[in-house]
């Protein structure tokens, strides 16, 4: 049996201001379990078909902080930015922890939201 977290509202920024900050969304899993788990992401867009193929291994008993801004699908294929979009975590192993971060550095002051999915 496989579980699915979904987040509808992300939006990566394409503009920061400064340099030290940059706008990211990173999807943070956590893994307490044994074994190694295998996520997949797929991406809905409002004006195009989803885009699957976003694969990471989480290994057993360790986390870790997906960075949107960095992860490219199987074909190569980043997140575009500027562009509102959802994203669909699923894995095989049911006992894993989903939080999304949205860090915004499009204007000052900056900003941040979290939550867990």
């Amino acid at each position: 049996m496989s579980k699915k977290w979904y987040i509808p509202d992300c939006y990566w920024h394409s503009h920061s201001e400064g340099d030290y900050f940059v706008s990211h969304e990173a999807v943070c899993v956590l893994n307490t379990t044994a074994a190694d788990a295998v996520v997949s992401l797929t991406l809905y867009f409002e004006d195009r078909a989803p885009v699957k193929g976003y694969e990471v291994t989480v290994p057993a008993e360790r986390t870790i902080h997906i960075r949107i801004d960095r992860i490219v699908n199987k074909d190569g294929i980043a997140v575009p930015k500027d562009t509102p979009y959802a994203i669909v975590v699923e894995s095989s192993c049911e006992d894993l922890h989903v939080q999304y971060t949205r860090v915004d550095c499009s204007q000052d002051p900056l900003a941040i939201c979290t939550t867990v999915v």
